[in-house]
């Protein structure tokens, strides 16, 4: 089975329940090298001592006569650590308050070298230059391993389905390697990942010393909570789950990012190895650090794919204005929807409109499933196993990302094919590597397990579809808007501009610009007797070659207005040096031409007028001015422009 379906496999489930029944918090003993007291505060009386301490039970803190002890407990403070004597060798005592008692650890200094901090120091500025994530995590565990002197340092991430992968390894020459194993998710169950957001260092000095119980007269000790203690007793599950692995003894770092545990570091050691509380501190600000740059990274990272993705969706989309096709400007143009949405192929359906490329499966069962989809985006690389209903309807196809366009009814579906995929775990996570089903794996020996019918993981690219199937939304429902309004502005016959598009245009503020302005009215003489002679018909035909012409005739950068019925008007920016009237005289002998409609050959006139508006002059009054030379000239005997 692959890590998905391992998250959600009975035996898994079962595992997990159990671990969350389990008084990790609470377990009433502590490990067997240290010694802890408990005491009220108020008057410092011991209520709990662990049994190698037992004769002290309910006697007052300063009988035994180690001053520090006695402040720290009073102060009900959290010290980290108290340095003092203890049992004539060198301890330190943690001090931390707990359901309002003082809870004091001793831990004996560990025997040989003396440990110090300043390779923290050394090891914190080297990640400074660090400029990779991946460089990140192997100084870290490098240095974790100089530092501490465990023959093996590893870190892993936890991925969304819970299970871990091994992203960086040091370890001592005669081990083999983890890296890039993965491990299931009850290896570090629930309520445990809890304790490591609250406590981000656990020291775990061996595997074979039985704990030592609490006792009190006063209180049940099991009801303590030790979350936040040193000394905090092992789960056995867990001790059997190191003595399978070989390890005697192990140093674990939590690595949060805003409050999520995202992954751990470890330190194991084949044989019992003891780090001091200072060092153990050092290193936990030193696995932050990790923790921050890392996050830092990937949020640059994250900030830099979101601008370069919200630039080529944007440069995709664009054309989408311009084109009558909406679905040719995702296909056809420099980059397509392909490159934005990595996969093997995809449908469009944008309306009635459809349109595909790559690799994709039969159009008709696609149909019904963009009619199924509703406003709910699937998203999905085990297509037979999350959704065999449609696997049955697409073979071949293992990998489904379909996104609806909520206002313009239709879909963007991605299609990904099968990738085979073999994945290492650390142990068989399987019952044959279990002795039950609640028991650790027996054996950690590298177990190699193909994945079939897997597509390659969608991961940010779902929700970059996503955003792209908005924009499109809102491209599409602007274009509408913008074609809307362009109609509004258009007539409906000759597809030319309108009265209320020329309106617009002479509504402009101020005087006439430096290149001047000039209008020509045009007005076909008679026309009233063609719709009379021949019919509305030949009417139309006739105004719509009238506009063609007019357009022939005018210069590229002129608006041809239809006012209505037999007018127009032909808008002119930048005159200064144009022979206007020129220009007018050819629209006049172009209108003139014969025409051939279903009637027959027909010849119309046409009368204009012609103002310019030279440059600082007001722009008002310029239609009229024009309107009233139009009647001029066709007073003048018609067939002519005039001024």
């Amino acid at each position: 089975m692959d890590p998905s379906e391992l998250a959600t496999h009975p035996d898994e489930l079962r595992r997990l329940e159990e671990c969350a029944r389990e008084p990790i918090r609470t377990p009433g003993m502590i490990q067997a090298h240290g010694t802890l007291f408990a005491v009220d505060p108020e008057n410092g009386e011991i209520v709990v001592v662990s049994d190698d301490v037992a004769e002290w039970l309910g006697h007052d803190i300063d009988e035994l006569g180690v001053p520090e002890l006695s402040r720290a407990a009073r102060r009900a403070e959290a010290l980290d650590p108290v340095r003092l004597t203890w049992r004539g060798e060198p301890a330190d005592a943690i001090v931390h308050r707990a359901g309002g008692l003082s809870i004091l650890e001793i831990e004996p200094m560990p025997s040989g070298e003396e440990y110090a901090r300043v390779p923290v120091v050394t090891a914190i500025q080297k990640l400074a230059n660090a400029t990779s994530v991946a460089e990140l995590r192997d100084i870290v565990v490098a240095e974790l391993r100089r530092i501490t002197g465990f023959d093996r340092v590893m870190m892993y991430e936890f991925q969304h389905d819970g299970h871990g992968i091994v992203v960086a390894e040091d370890h001592h020459p005669e081990l083999e390697s983890y890296l890039g194993l993965h491990f299931p998710a009850s290896d570090i169950p629930t309520q445990a990942r809890a304790l490591y957001l609250s406590k981000l260092g656990r020291a775990i000095a061996g595997t074979e010393a039985a704990p030592r119980p609490l006792l009190s007269t006063r209180l049940d000790p099991a009801s303590i909570d030790l979350s936040g203690a040193e000394l905090r007793a092992v789960s056995p599950y867990h001790i059997q789950y190191m003595r399978n692995m070989g390890q005697a003894s192990t140093f674990s770092l939590s690595l949060v990012d805003h409050g999520r545990l995202v992954g751990m570091i470890t330190c194991a050691h084949r044989t019992e190895r003891r780090i001091p509380v200072l060092l153990r501190r050092s290193l936990e600000v030193l696995a932050g650090q990790l923790s921050l740059q890392a996050a830092s990274m990937r949020e640059i990272e994250r900030l830099r794919h979101t601008v370069e993705i919200s630039e080529r969706r944007a440069a995709l989309l664009a054309p989408l204005f311009a084109s009558d096709d909406v679905t040719a400007a995702l296909f056809q143009g420099r980059e397509t929807i392909l490159d934005l949405v990595p996969a093997d192929g995809v449908v469009a359906r944008i309306g009635t409109s459809w349109r595909v490329a790559g690799v994709v499966p039969p159009l008709a069962p696609i149909a019904g499933i963009v009619e199924r989809l509703g406003d709910t985006p699937i998203a999905t690389d085990a297509l037979e196993r999350d959704r065999p209903d449609i696997a049955a309807l697409m073979p071949g196809v293992a990998g489904l990302l379909a996104v609806p366009l909520a206002q313009n009814e239709g879909a963007l579906l991605f299609f990904r094919g099968e990738v085979a995929q073999s994945i290492t775990w650390l142990g068989d996570p399987g019952p044959d590597n279990r002795p039950s089903g609640l028991s650790p794996r027996a054996s950690f020996a590298l177990w190699k397990q193909q994945v079939r019918g897997r597509s390659e993981p969608w991961g940010d690219v779902a929700a970059e579809a996503v955003e792209l199937a908005h924009d499109l939304d809102h491209a599409l429902s602007r274009r509408a808007e913008s074609r809307l309004a362009e109609l509004a502005m258009r007539d409906a016959l000759t597809g030319l501009h309108n009265r209320r598009y020329l309106v617009d245009r002479l509504a402009t503020r101020g005087p006439v610009g430096p290149d001047g302005k000039a209008l020509l009215f045009v007005d076909l003489d008679d026309f009233k007797g063609v719709n009379d002679r021949y019919g509305h018909e030949t009417g139309d035909a006739v105004i719509l070659e009238v506009a063609r012409r007019l357009r022939a005739n005018s210069r590229d950068r002129d608006d041809v207005v239809r006012l209505g019925g037999d007018e127009f008007v032909v808008l002119m920016d930048g005159v200064t040096g144009t022979d206007v009237h020129a220009i007018a005289e050819r629209l006049v002998e172009a209108v003139a031409e014969p025409i051939v409609t279903s009637s027959g050959v027909l010849q119309i006139t046409a009368s204009c007028g012609v103002v310019v508006a030279e440059p600082g002059t007001p722009r008002t009054g310029l239609l009229e001015a024009a309107d009233a030379a139009m009647y001029r000239a066709k007073r003048a005997g018609r067939n002519r422009i005039a001024s």
